[in-house]
Order: C-alpha cells, then sequence, then structure tokens
C-alpha cells in the first residue's frame, strides 16, 4: 500500500505536464496562413515574408493559402471553420478586421469579435497614385481640380479602404470625388492607366515596383510621415491637411478559443522576426514598416480600429447587402 501515493502522485505529475509538453510541442505539423486577398497585395506579400520567418524558426512548413472573395470574408470564415488549434491562422488588417462588421449587414460572424489578435507585422500607408501623363503633380492640384467637379478615384469597391480613404481626403480637402467602385484594387488602377478614371488610394508594396519604374506618378502617402523606403513621395499632411494620418496595420489572427500559450508563442516567434535585420529590410522595401505588439496590446488596437473606421463606413453610407 505504501507505493499507492507514489503512483497516484506520478500519474498526476503526468496528466498535469501534458497540456504543457503540448504546448512545447507546437507546431509539430505544417501551419496555414490564410490570406483573404489575391495574390500579389500587401497582405499576401507580408504573409509571404513572415511565413518564411516562421517556418525556419518552428522547422515547420508555413503554407501561405490565398481565399479571395467578399472583401475577405471567404477567408475569415475559412479561419473560423478550422479548429482553434493555432494551425489555421488568418493574415489580417485593418480593412477586413475593423471595416467588414459595418459595411456588411448579412454576416453571420463579428470580425471584431470572433477572433484572437494574434500578433502585428507592420504598418503601411497607403498612396494616393496616377498616370505619369496625368495634369496632377501634387495634392494641391487635384484639390483645385476636385473643386471645378467631375475627378474619379478608382476603389477596391464600396467600403473598401480605398473608397473610405477617398470620403475621408474629400472630408478633408471640403471637396467632391466621385467614387468608382471595382472589385479589386488591381481593375481599378488597370483603368487608371488606361485613361478611365483619375486617381487611385491602393497600399503602397502593391504599387513600389510600378512607382520605382515610372508606370505610376505618387502624389502622396496617407500616413503622417514619410514612407522611409519612399521618402520623396510627401504626405497628404504636408498638404495642409495636418490630422491626415492613415497607416493601416497587418497582422495575424487566429478562431477565438485558440490556446493562448499558442498565442504567446506565435506572438513571441513573429516579434522575434520582425526585429531580424533582413526582415526590417524586407518589409522596407515594399514600404512597410514592422510593427510588435503583444495579444492584448492588439487587442486593444483592433478595438479602437472598429470603433473609428465604423463611424467612417456609417458617414460615408457604404454598406453591403
Amino acid at each position: 500500500m505504501r507505493y499507492i501515493p507514489w503512483a497516484l502522485g506520478l500519474l498526476l505529475s503526468a496528466a498535469l505536464g501534458a497540456p504543457a509538453a503540448a504546448v512545447q510541442e507546437y507546431p509539430d505539423k505544417p501551419v496555414r496562413i490564410i490570406v483573404p486577398q489575391t495574390p500579389g497585395g500587401a497582405s499576401d506579400t507580408l504573409a509571404r515574408i513572415i511565413g518564411q520567418q516562421l517556418g525556419d524558426k518552428w522547422k515547420q512548413t508555413v503554407v501561405i493559402e490565398n481565399r479571395a472573395g467578399a472583401g475577405g470574408n471567404v477567408g475569415m470564415e475559412a479561419v473560423l471553420a478550422a479548429p482553434p488549434d493555432g494551425y489555421t491562422l488568418l493574415m489580417s488588417y485593418v480593412g477586413t478586421q475593423a471595416i467588414n462588421g459595418a459595411l456588411y449587414q448579412q454576416l453571420n460572424f463579428d470580425p471584431g469579435a470572433d477572433f484572437a489578435p494574434v500578433a502585428t507585422l507592420a504598418t503601411l500607408p497607403f498612396v494616393l497614385v496616377t498616370r505619369p501623363d496625368s495634369p496632377y503633380k501634387s495634392v494641391d492640384d487635384v484639390v483645385q481640380a476636385a473643386k471645378k467637379g467631375n475627378l474619379t478615384y478608382g476603389s477596391a469597391g464600396n467600403g473598401s479602404v480605398n473608397h473610405l480613404l477617398g470620403e475621408m481626403f474629400s472630408s478633408a480637402a471640403q471637396v467632391p470625388l466621385q467614387h468608382v467602385p471595382y472589385r479589386g484594387a488591381a481593375p481599378a488602377l488597370q483603368d487608371l492607366l488606361g485613361g478611365r478614371i483619375d486617381m487611385v488610394f491602393t497600399s503602397l508594396p502593391s504599387v513600389a515596383g510600378s512607382i520605382k519604374g515610372g508606370a505610376l506618378r505618387a502624389l502622396a502617402v496617407t500616413s503622417a510621415q514619410r514612407a522611409k523606403s519612399f521618402p520623396d513621395i510627401p504626405t497628404i499632411a504636408e498638404a495642409g491637411f495636418k490630422s491626415f494620418d492613415v497607416n493601416p496595420w497587418f497582422g495575424l489572427m487566429a478562431p477565438k478559443g485558440t490556446p493562448p500559450a499558442r498565442i504567446t508563442r506565435i506572438n513571441e516567434t513573429v516579434n522575434a522576426a520582425l526585429a531580424d535585420p533582413k526582415v526590417v529590410e524586407s518589409f522596407n522595401a515594399q514600404g512597410a514598416e514592422p510593427f510588435a505588439t503583444s495579444p492584448a496590446e492588439f487587442e486593444k488596437i483592433l478595438a479602437a480600429d472598429v470603433k473609428r473606421w465604423g463611424e467612417v463606413v456609417r458617414a460615408s453610407g457604404a454598406r453591403v447587402d
């Protein structure tokens, strides 16, 4: 009988140690990062950079899977349908996570509440671009032309960040702009180059190569500070709109209910990667600034942006039924 307490203690110790061991073993199989946009955009580019880093650090395969559709909702639904075990992550940004809840009227999930914030990756400005042969060479040129009416700008669709930036700029400058929605930023840019619209607000990484190559003319970035990799592009704030500052964040989310220990593990690995000079260089080349936070800090940022962008959506009148 004297061996029974010892045996029970051994079994109890093993049982208590099992969860910790399971966490320490994470990840012991491939991890998916679902990008709810098409390949080539800012979300996709940043996901592939960080995915490579996570795979190297974990000695495990990290698969990037593009699931575009319905303004990011298709990809978000795919993540929510997966087990909350840390093996399926969402590559998110403020556009899908903080805007869609106010924009889409028939969602069966809450983008702001049904996901667990894991790790921010970067902030990056959007940029106002036009054609190289356009008569508009500055923000002031745009404002003066808009005062005469009929100035058009394209977007990735009603309620997209591209659209709402135009609404914010129109309000700040107190000039009318005619919004032309497209099914994605790429067709908007194609029509811009084809001369069918006047300008587009788009993410800096998605047009970095076109700006450097001279295929597009950059008029201004939307952040309060100039982008380090494009120091010659002025800010909208410099044109006299001092409070104009839109610098969207990008980050990783997980289904709500994912074990906190795994969220912490992913966050720590991401933050270590963001401190790597090679990653900093890769992000900067895209016009992005590494942005490291804790899950708790990320949660506060998300809550504030859901409120902020919700107000912008409602003021614009944009909605998708």
